[in-house]
């Protein structure tokens, strides 16, 4: 990784990072920055992997944006770990550090009204390090390429799937495996162990000590994985709501089907790459109910509000 733009002196002592690696995600990224600005986010790290939009130039102009670039693979850097924890381990010790994907948009019970810092003081009221989270897949009603995408992707991808997720115990980390969704519905119905993986752990006081094993899904040690309580409800939990279903999708999908870079068995996914490509509905008359807010995911059973 070689630096850009290294800002993190004018960022507060307990200022609230965010991280993330990102390629050609100029499209989102002034939602991307304005949410979590508006969160309560201090700082940004964030690498730029191979990008060739505007992105870099995007970011560089920042002011609490600190950028690094790099041209390396994605695959081999253990699909981005290795560049945020390597951020993570020299600037994040000792505070409050949320690691997600330019198509995630981090939401938790009253996140309109309370900011990141109320949460984190929960958090620490109740003894926990770290914060849980399943992954929302949002889509628009009729083909991808047809949603009505300026720069407000809440607004284009208005529809989420009411089914229930499944949950598979992975007892050597503490943690339960969440599938379910869009994708697994559309996209992995022959092969649902191959369906993506929903549970992630975004948000740790981090400790140099600490290290996510598999991108943001389950961290080390095994302790920082247990932030469910799904369906008891008595830990609070949040979602990460994914926008990847943009009307950029199927062009995104012929790149990334090429480059192989995002799977450890990229031949296994290409019947996914090619569903993607075709432009599909992904909109069901018995799946699919439109996402109204974070009170809607509590009643569902897939957020809770804990002491909140």
């Amino acid at each position: 990784m070689s630096p850009v733009a290294i800002r993190l002196d004018h960022a507060p002592p307990d200022a609230i990072l965010c991280l993330a690696s990102i390629r050609n995600e100029a499209e989102r990224l002034p939602q991307f920055l304005a949410h979590y600005r508006a969160l309560g986010v201090g700082h940004f790290l964030i690498v730029a992997h191979d990008c060739t939009d505007d992105s870099t130039a995007l970011l560089a102009d920042q002011a609490d944006v600190s950028l690094w670039r790099t041209d390396a693979g994605y695959k081999a850097a253990r699909f981005g770990v290795d560049w945020t924890g390597r951020l993570l381990q020299r600037y994040g010790h000792g505070r409050w550090c949320l690691t997600v994907d330019a198509d995630e948009l981090l939401i938790y019970p009253h996140w309109t009204e309370k900011p990141l810092q109320d949460l984190t003081s929960q958090l620490a009221a109740d003894g926990r390090e770290s914060f849980g989270t399943l992954s929302i897949d949002l889509y628009p009603k009729g083909p991808l390429s047809s949603a009505a995408f300026t720069d407000d992707a809440l607004g284009a991808l208005r529809w989420m799937d009411a089914g229930a997720y499944r949950q598979t115990p992975q007892p050597h980390l503490k943690v339960d495996l969440f599938q379910g969704g869009v994708r697994d519905r559309v996209f992995f119905t022959d092969a649902p162990r191959r369906a993506p993986t929903m549970n992630k752990v975004p948000l740790v006081k981090w400790h140099w000590r600490y290290a996510y094993r598999n991108a943001t899904h389950s961290i080390l040690p095994p302790r920082l994985n247990q932030v469910f309580s799904l369906p008891e409800k008595t830990q609070i939990s949040g979602a990460l709501l994914h926008t990847k279903f943009l009307p950029s999708t199927p062009a995104r999908a012929s790149e990334e089907k090429r480059r192989q870079q995002h799977f450890a068995q990229a031949e296994a996914h290409h019947a996914y790459y090619d569903a993607l490509i075709a432009d599909p509905d992904l909109w069901s008359a018995d799946h699919s109910v439109e996402f109204i807010g974070w009170q809607q995911l509590v009643q569902m059973g897939l957020m809770a509000t804990g002491p909140w």
